[in-house]
């Protein structure tokens, strides 16, 4: 990956429906040499997909949480069984495996707190192997997701 790749990524990240002829021209490159490029990256992994960033509130959620789980097994059947159901409710938004005190971290956002209630009441306490949940309420998002660094050390 070059300087040029890492423009065409980075710009590609602000907005995935940007034109191949304005992609082109920010990165100094033909259209075609540009589309030849993005395909590559594409097939190469780099670019996994496009996706559309869609606005939380305008879509009625007002608040957003991240719950911090820790399990009461170690076990690979332990990791496999709360995974699969987590991977079965719809309404965690994002779920990673953690080293630390806590064995995973998970992204919920809700439309209030009656509907965060009945998440937890139908989905959330329902997970297998759970011995200690540990909500965390953010306040106001101040760096809202932007996508990854790309090209800080070409």
């Amino acid at each position: 990956m070059d300087k040029i790749d890492a423009k065409i990524l980075t710009a590609i990240q602000k907005d995935c429906r940007i034109p191949i002829a304005t992609l082109a021209d920010e990165v100094g490159l033909s259209p075609s040499a540009c589309h030849r490029r993005v395909k590559i990256l594409e097939t190469g992994g780099q670019i996994a997909g496009y996706v559309a960033r869609l606005d939380p509130k305008a879509l009625g959620y007002s608040i957003e949480i991240f719950m911090e789980i820790t399990l009461t097994s170690q076990s690979e059947e332990a990791f496999d069984k709360f995974e699969t159901a987590v991977k079965a409710t719809p309404e965690i938004s994002e779920c990673y495996f953690m080293a630390g005190q806590a064995d995973y971290l998970l992204r919920i956002v809700a439309k209030n707190v009656a509907d965060y209630e009945r998440i937890h009441r139908s989905a959330l306490s329902r997970l297998p192997g759970v011995a200690h949940m540990q909500s965390n309420f953010t306040l106001r998002t101040v760096r809202p997701w932007r996508g990854y660094p790309v090209g800080d050390n070409l």
